[in-house]
């Protein structure tokens, strides 16, 4: 009386994974259970990443002239368990399936096997059952020792061991079964056959079964004896069923027909399968659809001892009704392991576990469960063993040196705390002072023929229009918020517009003051105020409504960068419309393009009217630097992008505010003498 098989087999997987066990080895007792094994459950063992180094059947013991090829093939398989690199092997046999592999390990020695590979963890299916008859006692027991084996689950009866004790041959001298075990278990003889040559005394019948070891005889209820005892009640019950049985017309058997029933003992089957009952140790007996006795298994750890004795201590079970997480239940502190693991739990896999930084690698050739290992790729992690794939950590967090665990990313930003952003501001200020000081230059020598030449007007917004550039970048430095975002490239770009415009009107006015000084020309009315006032208020309208719809449509908003720097999240403004933000750009390309080509065209006029070199100069500047910027800006990450940008602001703005202006404050600072109306009027 057995459960399904399937059930022994799922239990045997679910500890494997339990301990880690993914490298392991079968040896099965006959070719047909190898074969079975194979085809219906090595699938099974294979989904969950269990691989099997070998699988291999034991030679049945052979006497006389086959002896020898016994031990041809008892040697060969010995040497492939053994020098297979699994720990825990399986071994699913019969009752006598240990006598096999007992004489195998007393034949065979380990010289020639490394050391580390000779203590196994053998795990036995709940069929087997330590049996040792008078000539295998010899055999060893120790490499039993930290084995795991599976039996139906059983409970005390209670006066079975009362019930043990009790049995004597000389109650029952005409039972020759249990006289033949008195011989053989106390190594005695009966006086009736006193010439038994391996007899050493004479069997009273007053020797004490207790005293046997229980590798001779266990006196305890085990898997086997609880399974006898329910299936005699179970056949009692069933019998008893089928003697209630009614025939048709709800008439019971008669002794004839009761005879001629149990001639035919498969119609019992029926009546099994539907008992159901509860047995003295209060636990209720039942079968399966198919028959299969529907129990549970306990498992056992083997302790063996000098004098070949062994105690088997139960440390977990298998419920197969249980659901899958709850089938095994075990307790790893009561497991006992072979001596040569100092009772560290054996790792029974191909190869070393990978450590933590490193995932799995397949190995051509060579089955799952071996694999070599590699380092995590950047920006992926593992922070567990043996992982199948690294991978990448959360947006706001970063692999540590090792690839094994993440770290919060450092959030940054351009700070005026930082040597750079105080630099940045540093220079920002200066040149900040320096327009004042061009401005204040200029406005105190307003009247003076060098101010006056250059139409102030446009003078005096063009550097409040510079003043205004190195002031706004500003905005650039510290923690991006909703204004800063707003105002940053906008006020940017409206305040260049005015620079560029201006620069522009000066250019024209340049051009056409020349012209209007040709006689007859019609361009005299051209030259004024008016004209100014319109290119530096169309220019800047135009750029003004610009930003207005850009704020309109997509806001630039505050914004954090989590993957252009591996281990910092860059706080910075998202421009929003990219769109918008680059037609803004767009227009301020225009305007430089004009001015500099403008200026281009009247670098050659009279030096009385010399500023369009200067302007030309200035517009060359001013392009040099915003071409450089563009490869720069895309090469660089993080907040040296807000860097690059303010640095170039501040290049061409004090680009613009050299060429321009430097050589008039130097004439009318330094050379007051060529600040005449004389000087301006030579050829």
């Amino acid at each position: 009386m057995f459960l399904d098989e399937n059930h022994q087999f799922k239990g045997i997987l679910h500890l494997l994974l339990h301990f880690g066990w993914t490298w392991v080895g079968l040896v099965s007792m006959y070719e047909e259970d190898r074969d079975r094994f194979i085809q219906k459950r090595l699938s099974m063992f294979s989904e969950r990443g269990i691989c099997f180094d070998f699988i291999e059947c034991l030679p049945l013991i052979m006497y006389g002239n086959a002896a020898a090829e016994w031990i041809e093939n008892a040697g060969k398989i010995f040497k492939v368990i053994m020098e297979s690199t699994v720990i825990a092997v399986i071994l699913s046999a019969e009752i006598i399936g240990l006598v096999p592999l007992r004489v195998m390990i007393y034949f065979f020695n380990y010289d020639n096997i490394p050391k580390e590979r000779t203590a196994k963890v053998w795990i036995m299916t709940a069929q087997m059952e330590f049996t040792s008859i008078l000539m295998q006692r010899p055999l060893p027991v120790d490499f039993l020792h930290g084995a795991l084996s599976f039996a139906i689950h059983s409970k005390e009866l209670t006066g079975f061991q009362q019930f043990i004790q009790k049995r004597n041959p000389n109650l029952k001298k005409d039972d020759g079964f249990i006289r033949d075990f008195w011989k053989d278990a106390f190594e005695c003889s009966f006086s009736s056959n006193i010439t038994d040559e391996n007899a050493k005394r004479i069997c009273t019948g007053e020797e004490k079964l207790e005293t046997l070891p229980n590798s001779v005889f266990d006196i305890t209820m085990n898997g086997h004896s609880y399974s006898v005892y329910n299936a005699v009640y179970a056949v009692a019950h069933a019998l008893k069923a089928m003697r209630s049985a009614k025939l048709k017309g709800r008439r019971k058997m008669n002794e004839r027909k009761w005879r001629r029933f149990l001639q035919s003992p498969w119609q019992l089957h029926l009546f099994l399968q539907q008992v159901t009952f509860n047995n003295s140790a209060g636990e209720q007996i039942s079968f399966g659809p198919n028959g299969e006795l529907e129990t549970g298994l306990d498992i056992f750890s083997w302790v063996t001892f000098p004098n070949k004795s062994f105690l088997k201590k139960q440390i977990g079970k298998i419920d197969p009704l249980a659901l899958s997480e709850k089938l095994l239940t075990i307790s790893d502190k009561e497991a006992v392991w072979p001596l040569m693991f100092n009772q560290a739990l054996p790792l029974s896999i191909c190869n070393k576990k990978c450590p933590l930084g490193h995932s799995k690698i397949k190995v051509e050739g060579k089955l799952s469960c071996c694999y070599n290992c590699k380092l995590c790729p950047d920006g992926k992690t593992a922070d567990q063993l043996d992982l199948d794939d690294c991978f990448p950590c959360p947006e706001d967090q970063y692999p540590n040196k090792d690839k094994d665990t993440c770290l919060p990313k450092h959030i940054i930003y351009l700070t005026y705390e930082e040597p750079l952003g105080i630099s940045l501001a540093v220079i920002v200020v200066s040149f900040s002072v320096i327009s004042a000081v061009v401005l204040r230059i200029f406005i105190k020598h307003q009247d003076t023929p060098i101010v006056k030449a250059n139409n102030r007007n446009l003078t005096y917004s063009l550097l409040v229009a510079l003043l205004l550039s190195f002031l706004c970048t500003l905005l650039f430095i510290g923690q991006p918020d909703q204004v800063k975002c707003l105002l940053r490239q906008t006020a940017f770009g409206i305040i260049f517009s005015v620079a560029l415009s201006c620069i522009l009107g000066k250019t024209i006015i340049v051009v056409l003051a020349f012209m209007a000084t040709k006689p007859g020309s019609k361009m005299r009315k051209w030259v004024g105020k008016r004209l100014a006032i319109s290119i530096v208020l169309s220019c800047s309208l135009t750029q003004f409504c610009i930003c207005v719809v850009w704020l309109t449509i997509s806001p630039p908003f505050p914004d954090s960068d989590m993957h252009s720097m591996a281990e910092e999240i860059v706080l910075q403004c998202n421009e929003g419309s990219t769109t918008m933000f680059y037609t803004m750009l767009g227009f301020l390309g225009f305007l430089t393009a004009v001015s500099f080509t403008v200026a281009f065209l009247a670098r050659n006029l009279p030096d009385t009217f010399n500023e369009a070199k200067f302007i030309t100069f200035s517009m060359l500047v001013f392009c040099s630097v915003w071409v450089s910027f563009v490869p720069t800006y895309l090469s660089t990450k993080g907040k040296y992008m807000v860097a690059v940008e303010i640095f170039s602001i501040l290049a061409s703005a004090a680009g613009l505010l050299g060429c321009i202006f430097f050589p008039k404050c130097y004439i009318i600072v330094l050379r007051p003498n060529l600040n005449k109306k004389e000087q301006l009027m030579k050829k």
